[in-house]
């Protein structure tokens, strides 16, 4: 590679890189309506309860799955199943005592994205499994990777059913199947309540492939700053360094705090809303 020097930006030479290259993305907002929520095993909603308010949510696990969709060369489905850690707040009365509950809750989703087309094996010296399956002649499929961005959740509402009072609504339906007990109905004792809630979730799924890309170099990336090692200073002396907390005592008005432009807390775990 011939080797250029332009005295304005300091650009050297052009070299070679592998890196991720985006084929197709997409951005999505799902609102989960009515999703149940599966109590933990030493938690269960008061048979007294008559209100349950969210207290914290987030996504603990996201499972992805990538298949060609056929007869669409270059075209892939992206599966996706979303695993919420959920924690909840019952309550007796108004303004009584908080019980809390913790469960789990899942939700599947499925987009179609370009991944363009590769019938490559490749092989790396960290015994990394290749990605890759075969279509019904025993072709190589190489499958591009797939991942998904999001935000904290946001639990927009919570509900108490109660399947004893025979409401008759596809809910009760659902919490009366969650309820898979085997006493003869003669025998068994009321059914426990369910807790449903909505949560609206913000993602970002791509589908990348590794590709050699050639780039302008300008130099090496030498570290600019120094390690920091352990201090000598006293107590005292550290905390004269930290800055006076000023937002503290006088928090911040909601100008200057940029919700008016719909930013600020998004109410997930650790937000304090």
């Amino acid at each position: 590679m011939s080797e250029v020097y332009d005295r304005n930006n300091g650009f050297k030479e052009a070299i070679c890189v592998e890196a991720e290259r985006i084929y197709d993305s997409c951005t999505d907002r799902d609102c989960i309506t009515d999703l149940l929520v599966n109590i933990s095993p030493g938690y269960s909603v008061d048979p007294n309860a008559v209100i349950v308010k969210s207290k914290c949510v987030k996504i603990s696990d996201v499972c992805i799955n990538v298949e060609p969709v056929p007869f669409n060369s270059g075209f892939f489905t992206v599966d996706m199943t979303y695993v919420f850690d959920i924690t909840l707040e019952t309550y007796e009365k108004p303004c009584g005592l908080a019980t809390e509950v913790k469960g789990t809750a899942s939700f599947s989703k499925k987009v179609i994205l370009y991944g363009s087309e590769g019938s490559t094996k490749t092989f790396t010296s960290d015994h990394v499994k290749p990605s890759q399956t075969e279509d019904g002649c025993c072709n190589i499929i190489s499958l591009p990777k797939a991942s998904v961005q999001v935000v904290a959740p946001i639990v927009l509402e919570s509900k108490l059913v109660d399947p004893n009072i025979g409401c008759g609504s596809t809910l009760c339906d659902i919490c009366e199947q969650a309820d898979n007990r085997n006493e003869p109905i003669c025998c068994r004792p009321p059914k426990p309540k369910c807790i449903f809630v909505t949560i609206g979730v913000f993602s970002i799924v791509q589908l990348t492939r590794p590709v050699s890309v050639m780039i302008p170099a300008y130099d090496f990336c030498i570290p600019e700053k120094e390690c920091a090692g352990v201090s000598n200073d006293t107590p005292c002396e550290i905390f004269d360094k930290i800055s006076f907390p000023t937002n503290e005592f006088f928090p911040p008005s909601l100008e200057s705090n940029g919700n008016e432009s719909g930013g600020g807390c998004g109410c997930g775990c650790g937000c304090g809303c």
